[in-house]
């Protein structure tokens, strides 16, 4: 092992992300920003959208500078983002179209629409987290409702950074704590919260593993490593 290990972390908020460098001499962690960009959602007619593939490209001029000011010997790379949006991927591991931001107004009064269907003490007990309409929970239930093709084609649900995490490293699955911002991940028995999807017609074929933070999930696609 290197004298100093290297690590870089990825951090993506609602209006900006950046790459941060790390380095670990063994006594202390030194942080060194690498790349910055913005990050806005894009309006097209009454939807918003993340402009995912652009977010990407950028994550990925973060490594190349990394790779470039520090040297190839990356010990491990982390993705930190918002919670609550997630894209869908077809059969195929495509993408079924830009993710829309919880700012989105497709989620309005679609709370009062699932209380008619499980009463809202019954989602808390099963769910544990605050009710916001912007949930992700409340943005499936909107595509349900509208019969949206996306949905009725997809195959994986990924939240945000495990869809990044994906495209780095070709593992479908769901970190915790990302899953918790769902409403619709089940504290007590540590899953998905499958009967309060099935009632309110959101299909469950589509969620992947959950794993706790900190996972290893494998090495970069040799692409990106090239």
């Amino acid at each position: 092992m290197p004298a100093t290990t290297t690590y870089l972390a990825y951090d993506l908020g609602a209006s900006s992300g950046r790459s941060v460098i790390g380095l670990f001499d063994g006594n202390r962690i030194t942080l060194q920003e690498t790349h910055r960009f913005p990050n806005s959602g894009v309006a097209v007619g009454e939807n918003l959208y993340w402009d995912i593939l652009s977010l990407f490209d950028h994550m990925c001029q973060g490594l190349r500078k990394t790779v470039s000011e520090h040297g190839p010997d990356l010990m491990g790379i982390g993705v930190d983002t918002w919670g609550v949006d997630y894209g869908l991927l077809d059969a195929a591991d495509e993408l079924l179209g830009n993710p829309r931001c919880y700012r989105d107004p497709r989620t309005q009064g679609l709370m009062d629409v699932a209380f008619e269907t499980v009463p809202r003490e019954e989602i808390f007990e099963q769910t544990g987290i605050q009710f916001m309409e912007l949930n992700t929970l409340y943005q499936l239930l909107s595509m349900a409702r509208q019969q949206a093709p996306q949905l009725q084609m997809a195959k994986t649900f990924l939240t945000m950074p495990d869809l990044f995490n994906f495209w780095f490293t070709g593992q479908k699955v769901c970190e915790f704590s990302n899953a918790t911002t769902t409403q619709f991940f089940n504290p007590r028995q540590q899953t998905w919260a499958l009967d309060l999807l099935h009632r309110l017609n959101i299909p469950t074929d589509m969620l992947p593993e959950i794993v706790p933070p900190g996972t290893v999930l494998g090495p970069l696609r040799t692409s990106l490593a090239e």
